[in-house]
């Protein structure tokens, strides 16, 4: 553990973004899971899951959670598994 008084409150802030990161991460991945389960069951319902999917993949990005072009590639991918299911 850190003795100086600012490194032990820089610790204190990782922690915290850890946390935050974490939360956004498993929002992301819930979101792909809805996806990809609504790909294989229902078209319809995917479509609204794909855009579900993009809008949080988008806020991960604008958070600093994941790197833009991650995101996209990611997003790509479920594009094509949509148009694979039409």
């Amino acid at each position: 553990m850190a003795n100086i008084k600012s490194a032990k409150k820089r610790a204190a802030l990782a922690e915290v973004r850890r946390l935050r990161n974490r939360a956004v991460r498993s929002t992301v991945h819930t979101a792909v899971r809805r996806f990809e389960r609504a790909v294989a069951t229902d078209a319809a319902a995917s479509q609204q899951e794909f855009r579900e999917a993009c809008r949080q993949l988008d806020r991960a990005v604008t958070r600093g959670v994941l790197h833009r072009n991650a995101a996209a590639r990611k997003k790509s991918r479920l594009a094509k598994k949509l148009s694979l299911s039409s």
